[in-house]
């Protein structure tokens, strides 16, 4: 079975507070982007033991520490699943704030599930997809939906960006969460909720949207506002940091100059991926 781990953007990210479990209340809509994804191949080991083999960019941790590999030992802990060799293109940079990593870990989820037939629904994969990371549950729901909470509380809504294209620029920075969070301070966010914001006309997106995350890190990584300066520069109706770094995407109303699909920006160096919203 081969399946395409998608990424997702952040329209918009609200820090709202501080919870005594040390994670932060967060307000913002994921919306998918499923021509950007890694590609995984399960199927049935010849050998007795599971086994995931990684390509492309190079992933810098120990196979069982893998979301992919501990997706796969949750069910077969849960269910005695048979021994299964996996493979991962990994055609998007870790450390994005994409959730590609996340989106591998759901879809092994759902691609075990359904090659083994266990027959678990929606709600119950999301259980397990959250054990993994809190933008998990979102790739086994899909669409663009409002998240609450830890991100977990997901919410479907009608946004309909068909019409759009998105060029998502992977500038190869890292950001810990550590430092995307240091001297930010949560704030309910003004002007109403990011429903309501989201309601808006798209013109004005630029005016009432925002990802409280850019103030720190910009500030660390000042190539990051260049770039996003630079959608707008190229047309985009609006421009952001996606999570807490580093991708920084435009959303455009017809196709933006240049080739769809991978590229590298040959003056930067940046790696670049262009393309139609579903």
């Amino acid at each position: 079975m081969v399946v395409f781990p998608y990424i997702k953007l952040n329209l918009g990210l609200n820090v709202l507070r501080r919870r005594n479990d040390g994670y932060h209340d967060l307000e913002t809509c994921f919306i998918p982007v499923k021509g950007c994804c890694d590609v995984l191949e399960l199927m049935a080991a010849k050998a007795e033991a599971s086994s995931l083999s990684t390509f492309g960019i190079p992933i810098d941790a120990a196979q069982e520490d893998n979301l992919v590999m501990k997706a796969y030992r949750m069910l077969e802990l849960a269910y005695a699943l048979p021994p299964v060799e996996m493979a991962l293109l990994k055609n998007v940079p870790a450390g994005s704030g994409v959730g590609a990593g996340s989106s591998d870990a759901s879809h092994a989820l759902l691609a075990l599930n359904e090659l083994f037939g266990i027959g678990l629904d929606s709600a119950h994969l999301e259980g397990y997809a959250l054990r993994l990371g809190s933008d998990c549950p979102y790739f086994i729901k899909g669409g663009a939906a409002i998240g609450k909470g830890r991100g977990e509380e997901l919410k479907p809504i009608a946004l309909d960006l068909a019409d759009c294209y998105v060029r998502v620029v992977f500038p190869g920075v890292h950001v810990s969460t550590k430092e995307a969070f240091a001297g930010l301070v949560p704030a309910m966010p003004p002007g109403g909720d990011l429903e309501d914001a989201l309601a808006q006309p798209r013109e004005n997106w630029r005016k009432v949207l925002k990802n409280d995350f850019e103030t720190t890190v910009f500030a660390l990584h000042p190539v990051l506002k260049e770039i996003k300066d630079r959608h707008y520069s190229d047309g985009a109706f609006y421009a952001s940091m996606s999570g807490s770094g580093s991708a920084i995407y435009g959303l455009h109303v017809g196709p933006p100059d240049g080739e769809l699909g991978w590229q590298v920006d040959t003056k930067t160096g940046h790696k670049v991926w262009m393309g139609k919203l579903d």
